[in-house]
């Protein structure tokens, strides 16, 4: 059997034999101190903790290399595992390890952060585990486990806790962290709390952060910015010795079928978990059912997943057109905008159509919401908006409300720069947006929303991604919009698109839709259509 192709990314230093420095020992010390642990689930005799060859390498890599001070050189350890490679109760040694083992340090605090309550008192319960299995250790330290009530671990000798903490990100600011397992980021709602662990660690020297996480979902998110950033650290373009990236995953483009590639991804494999039959198990549903496939690739295989479970096209293609757009050349081109207004708290979209002279289509996206609670929002959506604003992709406009003159002035001076053929607003909420646009001479017009506007539409920019002739220059935003979209697909084949959940946002998706359809069209002037009935423009001043 070949072996599989993997990324660039993949720890081979794992398997290679290659020396790791250990000068002061620290490293073997470690080792030492796992090994004499013991584990309730142990599959060994004695119940000793299993400190299987990949585990080893790690704790090496981690505590044994240091500076000309001393110092441990890693301070973040970044990994991605599949599920049920027992990342979990490496990581609750790990905080053992700085609890009540030779990394300790007197009144010292050592974190379990996670989304939820539950899945932080997952990793705790593996310490508490660990700590019940030895009679001695037990005797040495406090367990505090009330239903409802903060969950901690004490070692009265040197003052150090170990404790679980969830989403309440503003409660933490002020803590020292000395040790921090972030457990699966990729479902973490928003920033806050990572800050103020992160800022907390960088309190003093010798601080750890362990990140152990499956592949999540979506590129806008803190997971994907944590992961993408360990990637250029694992491929050399980011020179940062203090972040050890580990990242078992497999291409998105390699074969889900080769149990080869099971068995590098999943280091624990060969050590007798997963579930090898397990995993034939899902692979057999996979060949059935999308879903279990979509399962099989994110929680398996370590294969980031597009945000949505219904996709309009893939993420890959639509990055396909994410160069950058000479805005110079567009000066006063034909343009076709369309508006997708929002209520007076939302976001509004804004997006320019262009026709390249290859048929392509070149579009130009802006967002607007209001300023005050952005922070908020982005903690909502799990985006950074604030971040966005900064780089002059979206427009917060002062108050608590969207400012639809400030839409209005944004339309004005586009028709100002371009040769407007169209504007094209979603009949929602678009009179107070129309009005002052229409003063101002640009030709506007409503675009229903229906199937039989839409369906159409999607299939001529399905057309122009999957051929490679839609660019977008890697708008963040409006990446994320389409990212997020599902279709909807009725009895005759006619599609329409909407949220793949509540919190979504699509509304540069449907602006877009409208503007490169009107585009498509090239109309000079409005067009009008009859709806299903005859009775009904589609298309209307």
């Amino acid at each position: 059997m070949s072996a599989p192709a993997l990324p660039d990314t993949y720890p081979h230093w794992i398997y290679d034999g290659s020396e790791i420095p250990d000068p002061l020992g620290h490293g073997e010390r470690a080792v030492e101190f796992l090994c004499r642990l013991k584990h309730p689930k142990s599959g060994l005799k004695d119940r000793r903790f299993q400190v299987d060859p990949w585990v080893e390498r790690i704790v090496r890599r981690i505590y044994g290399p240091r500076d000309d001070q001393g110092r441990r050189i890693v301070r973040r350890v970044v990994l991605l595992v599949p599920r049920g490679n027992r990342k979990t109760s490496l990581a609750a040694a790990l905080a053992l390890l700085h609890t009540i083992g030779p990394e300790r340090a007197s009144g010292g605090e050592c974190i379990f952060a996670a989304a939820d309550r539950n899945q932080a008192g997952i990793g705790f319960r593996e310490a508490v585990g660990v700590i019940r299995e030895d009679k001695r250790v037990a005797k040495a330290v406090k367990v505090y486990d009330a239903h409802n009530a903060p969950k901690r671990i004490a070692f009265p000798r040197d003052g150090v806790v170990l404790e679980t903490i969830s989403s309440d990100g503003a409660a933490q600011h002020g803590r020292t962290p000395s040790f921090v397992l972030a457990d699966e980021i990729h479902i973490w709602k928003g920033r806050e709390l990572w800050e103020a662990l992160t800022t907390g660690l960088d309190k003093t020297d010798g601080g750890l952060l362990v990140i152990a996480t499956t592949a999540g979902r979506g590129h806008e998110n803190l997971a994907w910015e944590v992961i993408e950033d360990a990637r250029k650290v694992a491929r050399g373009e980011v020179d940062d010795p203090t972040i050890l990236p580990i990242l078992f995953e497999a291409s998105p483009e390699a074969d889900w079928r080769d149990e080869a590639l099971w068995h590098a991804v999943n280091p624990g494999l060969a050590h007798g978990y997963p579930s090898l039959q397990g995993f034939r198990d899902h692979a057999k549903r996979a060949e059935r059912s999308p879903a279990e496939l979509e399962s099989l690739k994110q929680l398996k295989l370590n294969v980031w997943a597009d945000n949505s479970l219904s996709p309009f096209i893939t993420m890959a293609d639509y990055d396909a057109g994410a160069g950058p757009i000479d805005m110079a050349a567009l000066e006063g081109k034909p343009c076709w905008i369309g508006v997708d207004m929002s209520t007076t708290t939302d976001l509004t979209a804004v997006v320019c159509a262009f026709r390249g002279d290859d048929g392509e289509f070149i579009v130009i996206p802006h967002f607007f919401c209001p300023a005050d609670n952005l922070r908020a929002r982005a903690d909502k959506d799990g985006v950074p908006f604030p971040q966005w604003a900064a780089d002059g992709h979206l427009t917060a406009t002062p108050g608590n409300v969207v400012d639809y003159q400030a839409v209005a002035d944004h339309l004005i001076a586009l028709a100002q720069r371009y040769d407007v053929r169209e504007v094209g607003f979603d009949p929602a909420y678009a009179m107070p947006v129309m009005r002052p646009c229409a003063d101002a001479g640009l030709p506007v017009a409503t675009i229903r929303q229906s199937w039989i506007t839409q369906s159409p539409a999607l299939n001529t920019l399905e057309r122009a991604v999957i051929s490679g002739k839609f660019r977008h220059g890697g708008n963040p935003i409006l990446r994320w919009c389409f990212d997020n979209i599902a279709i909807h697909t009725d009895s005759a084949g006619n599609r329409t698109m909407h949220k793949g959940k509540s919190k979504d946002r699509i509304d540069g998706a449907v602006a877009t839709w409208m503007a490169v359809s009107r585009a498509d069209a090239g109309a000079g002037v409005v067009s009008v259509y009859a709806n299903a009935d005859g009775n009904e423009d589609l298309f209307e001043w």
